[in-house]
C-alpha cells in the first residue's frame, strides 16, 4: 500500500494501523509538483496494490485567494493519480469534504445528494472527485467532515490551547456538521478498502452538532470551565470563505458494504482531548 500525505492528520492515523506501508515524505514526493512522469516513477519503484491519497490543500480561507493552487493540488493532481492508477490497474482512495454541499438541505447529505460548493476549497475538492472517478472508475472518494485528532493542529487543539490560558472563546453555533475523529476514520477507511468499495462514500462520526457544542464538550473534558465558551453567529464571526450552515453527512452505502457506521463523536472525543492535553 502506498500512502501519500502520510505525515498529515489522517495519514498519520492510517499509517499506525498498517504493518507494511510505503509513505514517501513530501520531499520525496510532493503532490503539488506531481507530473505524469513522477507519478509513474513512484508507482514503478514501489509497485503498490492500493494508493491512499491523504495529501491535500486544506487552507479553506486562503483558498479564496489561491484558487489556482487549490484546484491544482485538490483537483488536477488527484485526477493525475487516478489516471495513472487506472493505467497500471490499481485502486485509488482519496478524501473529499462536506464542503462540496451548499448547506441548504434540511436534513443530512447522502452520497447521492446534489453538490453545490459555496467556497473555493469545496470547488477544488469537487473537481478532484470528478476527475478521480472519470479517470479511474474504481477510485474510492471518501467525503468526511470536521476532522480532529490528538496528534495535529485542528479545531479542538486550538480551543484547548486557548482555554488553558483562561481566555473566553466565542464559537459559532449556527453551523451544523459531524465531527470525525481521525483514528475512527482511519479504521473505517481501511475497512472500505478491504471491502473493495469504489465510488463516493460518506464517513463521519455519528451525532450532528455545532462548533460551539463541540468546543464546550472538549473544554469540559479537559477539566476547564465550559462557561469559557460562549455561542456566536456566523455573522458575528465572518471568515474569508463562506461555510455551509448545514453539512451533516449521512450514508446510504455503508450498510450495503457490510460496514458499521462510526460511533458517536462524544464516545471518541475523550481520547482526543486526553492526547492533546498530554502534548
Amino acid at each position: 500500500m502506498l500512502l501519500l500525505g502520510g505525515t498529515g492528520q489522517v495519514g498519520t492515523a492510517i499509517a499506525k494501523h498498517l504493518d507494511h506501508v510505503i509513505a514517501p515524505t513530501r520531499d520525496e514526493f510532493d503532490l503539488a509538483e506531481a507530473t505524469p512522469n513522477s507519478v509513474e516513477q513512484l508507482f514503478d519503484a514501489n509497485r503498490p496494490d492500493v494508493v491512499i491519497n491523504c495529501a491535500a490543500y486544506t487552507a479553506v480561507d486562503r483558498a479564496e485567494d489561491e484558487q489556482a493552487v487549490a484546484n491544482m493540488v485538490n483537483g488536477d493532481a488527484v485526477g493525475l493519480l487516478a489516471r495513472v492508477t487506472h493505467e497500471v490497474g490499481i485502486r485509488l482512495v482519496t478524501f473529499s469534504t462536506d464542503y462540496v454541499f451548499d448547506g441548504t438541505a434540511s436534513g443530512e447529505y447522502l452520497e447521492s445528494s446534489p453538490t453545490n460548493p459555496i467556497n473555493a476549497y469545496g470547488r477544488s475538492k469537487l473537481l478532484g472527485e470528478q476527475l478521480a472517478l472519470d479517470a479511474n472508475p474504481n477510485s474510492l472518494v471518501i467525503r468526511t467532515s470536521w476532522v480532529i485528532s490528538g496528534t495535529h493542529p485542528n479545531f479542538v487543539a486550538t480551543v484547548l490551547r486557548l482555554a488553558a490560558g483562561g481566555k473566553p472563546l466565542a464559537v459559532v453555533d449556527d453551523q451544523h456538521g459531524c465531527p470525525t475523529i481521525a483514528d475512527d476514520l482511519a479504521l473505517l477507511t481501511l475497512g472500505a478498502v478491504a471491502a473493495e468499495a469504489s465510488g463516493i462514500l460518506h464517513i463521519s462520526n455519528q451525532g450532528p452538532t455545532t462548533w460551539f457544542d463541540l468546543a464546550r464538550a472538549a473544554v469540559e473534558l479537559a477539566g476547564k470551565d465550559p462557561e469559557l465558551v460562549s455561542p456566536c453567529s456566523t455573522a458575528e464571526y465572518p471568515t474569508r470563505a463562506t461555510r455551509p450552515s448545514n453539512s451533516v453527512l449521512g450514508s446510504e452505502r455503508l450498510v450495503g458494504l457490510g460496514i458499521n457506521p462510526l460511533p458517536h463523536w462524544k464516545g471518541s472525543l475523550p481520547g482526543v482531548v486526553e492526547a492533546l492535553t498530554k502534548r
